[in-house]
């Protein structure tokens, strides 16, 4: 039985919770980071399953709980006042913090780890080195998307994203996993009929297999071999932008692929493609490893970023041969 100064001490308790309860809106902060985030009524209505008319509810009892306003209402758009600027990156944070907490306390003894990847990467990489993660993780199960845009985690179901470009994802947890190195890829049909290809210029007049005349891997590639911007193709026979197409498209002898030979190692030793020139390139853009800041912490996204780092270093390493002239732009 609880004494007279314990019933006391867990009324008090109950009281402040309710109270703070109260003094807090929970509901309206999350309602107040998806306006502020999209900067339309709507669209944050759209994203948390509202009417626009209780997104505006949430945010007038938010400004009433504060005693400032929050946005301005202007024609065909709003605008965050110095209060919702100030207030934004630390809401934020605690709803990371949040999701995070409630992530960690979702785990189980066997858990399922969703990488979401750029397409060649999962296809030509990630499928083929999984074995060894899950032999180092027995108890991770491994899920994998391919994708071809930045993942939402609001609203996928993702744990982390490898994603290519010049710059990291914003507004996100990001590693730099490494730069890739291309060279020009064909089959040995392909070039017994193109006849001798022993220079770069030889590939002026062959069908190119990329992404046209704007995509940077060909032109540093040319640029980097002594070929002048004036003398190098302006039509390109197959526009393809995931590797695995073009390669394919290679294999099949209908063109020259410019590839990322970590990705091809194994066409290359069985002899489905031949890579004619010792000169690799890049096009500026690196490979991240990303997830929410809130989710840093979470124990299978720990050991999936230790062992991809790790993995992917030494198969860049592996991969450039060491006689290769290596341009970096």
């Amino acid at each position: 039985m609880r004494s007279a100064n314990e019933n006391t001490g867990c009324i008090h308790k109950e009281n402040l919770s309710m109270k703070l309860s109260k003094q807090f809106p929970l509901n309206a902060m999350r309602v107040f980071e998806a306006v502020a985030r999209h900067g339309s009524f709507t669209r944050a209505a759209d994203e948390l399953g509202m009417t626009q008319t209780a997104v505006s509810y949430q945010i007038k009892l938010l400004e009433e709980n504060l005693g400032e306003q929050l946005f301005l209402r202007q024609p065909r758009q709003i605008v965050k006042t110095d209060v919702a600027e100030r207030m934004l990156p630390d809401v934020v944070k605690a709803f990371e913090l949040l999701n995070g907490a409630v992530s960690s306390a979702r785990q189980a003894s066997s858990e399922v780890l969703e990488v979401h990847a750029v397409p060649t990467f999962v296809s030509h990489w990630l499928a083929g080195k999984l074995g060894d993660f899950q032999l180092k993780n027995p108890s991770i199960a491994v899920r994998m998307k391919r994708i071809w845009d930045i993942t939402n985690f609001e609203r996928d179901t993702a744990d982390v994203m490898i994603w290519r470009d010049y710059h990291p994802p914003p507004n996100l947890m990001c590693h730099k996993l490494g730069a890739f190195y291309c060279t020009p890829m064909l089959s040995p049909s392909f070039a017994k009929k193109a006849g001798t290809i022993s220079k770069p210029e030889d590939l002026l007049g062959l069908p190119l297999i990329g992404a046209g005349q704007d995509d940077p891997c060909w032109s540093n590639w040319f640029s980097a071999a002594g070929i002048p911007a004036e003398r190098q193709p302006t039509e390109w026979r197959y526009r393809y932008v995931e590797q695995d197409l073009c390669a394919n498209t290679a294999m099949a002898s209908l063109g020259v692929a410019m590839l990322d030979r970590i990705y091809f190692t194994e066409e290359l030793a069985a002899g489905r493609l031949i890579a004619p020139f010792d000169l690799y390139t890049n096009d500026n853009s690196k490979l991240w490893l990303a997830y929410p800041h809130g989710r840093r912490n979470v124990a299978k996204i720990k050991a999936f970023r230790d062992w991809v780092t790790r993995a992917l270093a030494e198969d860049i390493a592996l991969t450039t041969p060491a006689n290769a002239t290596v341009h970096s732009v």
